[in-house]
């Protein structure tokens, strides 16, 4: 653990990371990036690193646990070993658990569960990087999974953490502020406003508490925007995909189309193949009408036969 800091707001009003006291970290999101899962999402908050997935609707094993009118939803939260300065024993702990708890908690009125009787909704968070706040961070992530997997739900879930260090209210804690802050209160939200996660961790007096609520539901309202974002770009870039993969029709010659056995499409472009025959050798195969012809000719009655003698011939 670092050592801790002797100012955490300099006289410009400026935290340690250089952020403004109501600013939160930067946020990137990838989603739809694992093909075996409903709905996945990446999501770097900061110096956090989370993976989500969403499996479901789908049968619930143990049986005994399903539930006859509605879905379950079943939330597991679970930081890598490697994701923490000092390694961190794999598996589940207290903390885990009930993180776990109160983040599926603030799911389970948002999704209409009733429309899936007997089945589960299963919600992975992976904590590949951790950096203060992972809960919030992860929430945001398994919000953007469900709406990818296409689980009906009423809004958007969106968290962000107000806290307290140098008795100054700030918005977005990092580690060195979580660590040695004087509080820490995460919330989650819906997209009407609706709070569906409050804890906090210290000491606030009333004003305090009502002014960080609102310093954090700002931050929840930043968080939605970009949310909202990353889907629609998302699914514009994967409508993209679908038309570009599309298989094009050649297009027809219109002749081509209307030709029939009847009425045959005759090219200029027949290519030679030796059995041509020109317009000339067929004119000069034709005998003229006009030219006398030789029908007959012997010493005794030698007659010349033409359409202008016939008559007189005959007489």
């Amino acid at each position: 653990m670092s050592e801790k800091p002797e100012k955490f707001i300099d006289e410009n009003g400026l935290r340690l990371d250089g952020r403004k006291i109501d600013q939160i970290r930067d946020i990137k999101i990838e989603i739809g990036i694992l093909n075996r899962a409903d709905g996945s999402c990446y999501l770097e908050f900061g110096n956090n690193k989370i993976m989500a997935a969403v499996y479901g609707p789908r049968e619930v094993h143990p049986r005994h646990q399903q539930k006859a009118t509605k879905a379950i939803v079943r939330y597991k939260y679970n930081m890598a070993s490697f994701s923490v300065e000092d390694r961190k024993r794999p598996g589940p702990d207290r903390r885990s658990i009930e993180v776990s708890k109160v983040s599926r908690e603030a799911f389970e009125k948002e999704i209409f569960t009733e429309l899936y009787p007997k089945s589960a909704i299963d919600i992975f968070i992976e904590i590949l990087q951790a950096d203060a706040g992972t809960r919030t961070a992860a929430i945001n992530a398994a919000s953007l999974a469900l709406a990818d997997a296409g689980i009906p739900m009423r809004g958007l879930i969106s968290s962000c953490a107000v806290g307290k260090v140098d008795d100054t209210l700030i918005l977005d804690l990092n580690k060195d502020e979580d660590n040695y802050g004087q509080a820490d209160m995460p919330i989650a939200m819906s997209t009407d406003g609706k709070i569906t996660l409050l804890q906090m961790d210290g000491h606030l007096t009333q004003e305090e508490f009502k002014k960080g609520l609102e310093m954090a539901q700002q931050g929840c309202r930043e968080i939605y925007e970009l949310q909202r974002k990353a889907l629609i770009d998302h699914y514009n870039n994967t409508q993209k995909e679908i038309i570009q993969d599309a298989p094009v029709e050649s297009v027809k010659d219109i002749s081509t189309e209307s030709a029939t056995e009847e009425d045959p499409v005759i090219s200029d472009d027949v290519p030679d193949n030796g059995n041509t025959v020109n317009d000339d050798e067929i004119k000069e195969d034709i005998p003229d009408e006009k030219e006398e012809v030789i029908l007959d000719e012997d010493e005794d009655n030698p007659a010349i036969v033409s359409d202008e003698t016939e008559d007189d011939t005959l007489e």
